[in-house]
């Protein structure tokens, strides 16, 4: 593998973290956001500096030789960590219970990560290596247990990953089990890189060489391995978001009828700023509805709760649920006003000519002014 192998996945983790880092800022506080996050950025800088160029240029920079070497293998290790951390806060459960699971995971790599320090700084490492540092040092004292150690980290994040996610894949279903089950087969590529390494390893310690399997078949293991489950995380969060999204703006088209009426009576017509087409989705339908709140608070002085205990009736004849049923009574109240209102341009009404309660279910109102033939009916009564 060539340097662009390395920075092609590095660059679009870059891309994919710096999308997320306005929610990260908004919702620094969830746990969950901040495993992705850390996964996004940690796999990163696992793909930038394992590049054999960057190792090069760091080795230069620091002036050590092979330093490098230890810096990927703590990145290894904190990336392991991340991916753990992620799936026990993904997975929830008790709070108490999942922050316990995420320290443990993150104390236990952290002791790791400074193993690896102190094993490099204890070995001897002269020759500098950009791509055969693990077989080449096979043999040296220390160097050749922080290897081992870090091939081991490996190992057991591979095992615990598979393990995890195969038991909540049997219990879920849908874009959540489809993911699950693509970080076992990212997670299988990875068992497999670390099962090349260890036999180069092995093989160097009893005198033979097989160095190809951890210098050319490894890293495309790896390299796979992480993309793979790079696409087991993101599915189900992507698929999650963009349902989410999909359904607000639905919520928010849905209110464009009731808003649309109320606009010529609203108070506040014309006069608030507008949101950009580009706002969030939570945010133009808080504000759609806040628009509509404020309508319908002008328009209490007009509302007849006799023409809506009618409608109500007529819907109920009809066929429509008391759901359905009370918010085409609903609609109908409101057109009536907003004709009211039309009529009143001084606005001398200020009191309701007897007591009402305010109308509930927005999104059915707003439809059943668009759709309901009982409102339509009450609409043309109301005309003649």
């Amino acid at each position: 593998m060539d340097g662009s192998s390395y920075y092609l996945p590095a660059v679009a983790m870059a891309a994919v973290l710096a999308v997320k880092s306005p929610s990260l800022r908004r919702s620094w506080r969830d746990p969950l956001l901040r495993s992705v996050c850390w996964l996004l950025a940690l796999t990163g800088l696992v793909f930038f500096f394992a590049a054999p160029p960057t190792i090069a240029e760091v080795n230069d920079l620091v002036g050590v030789t092979n330093v490098s070497a230890p810096l990927v293998y703590c990145l290894l290790s904190a990336f392991s960590a991340a991916c753990l951390v992620l799936i026990v806060n993904w997975r929830g459960g008790p709070p108490e219970l999942t922050r316990r699971t995420s320290r443990r995971w993150i104390t236990g790599y952290g002791v790791v990560i400074v193993a690896l320090v102190v094993l490099f700084a204890l070995g001897d490492t002269p020759v500098e290596r950009l791509r055969d540092f693990d077989t080449y040092y096979a043999d040296e004292p220390f160097v050749r247990e922080m290897i081992v150690l870090y091939l081991g980290a490996l190992a057991v994040a591979g095992v615990a990953m598979n393990v995890m996610c195969g038991r909540w894949a049997l219990q879920v279903h849908g874009r959540l089990r489809a993911g699950l089950l693509i970080i076992v087969a990212g997670y299988v590529c990875n068992i497999a890189y670390l099962t090349a390494k260890f036999t180069a390893v092995v093989t160097r310690w009893n005198g033979g060489n097989l160095d190809h399997l951890s210098t050319d078949v490894a890293p495309v293991l790896a390299s796979a391995g992480a993309q793979i489950s790079a696409v087991g995380f993101c599915l189900p969060l992507a698929c999650q978001r963009a349902g989410d999204t999909w359904s607000t703006w639905c919520t928010y088209r849905r209110l464009g009828p009731l808003w649309r009426e109320l606009a010529p009576v609203s108070p506040y017509a014309g006069r608030t700023a507008r949101m950009s087409w580009w706002s969030p989705a939570e945010l133009q339908v808080t504000q759609r509805e806040s628009d509509i709140h404020d309508g319908l608070l002008s328009l209490h002085p007009y509302f007849d709760t006799g023409l809506r205990s009618r409608v109500h009736a007529e819907a109920l004849a009809t066929g429509s649920d008391p759901a359905q049923a009370r918010a085409e009574a609903d609609a109908a109240m409101v057109a009536a006003a907003v004709r009211a209102r039309t009529a009143d341009p001084e606005g001398r009404r200020t009191e309701p000519t007897e007591p009402t309660e305010a109308p509930r279910d927005l999104v059915r109102m707003s439809q059943a002014l668009h759709h309901s033939p009982v409102v339509e009916a009450t609409r043309n009564e109301s005309h003649r």
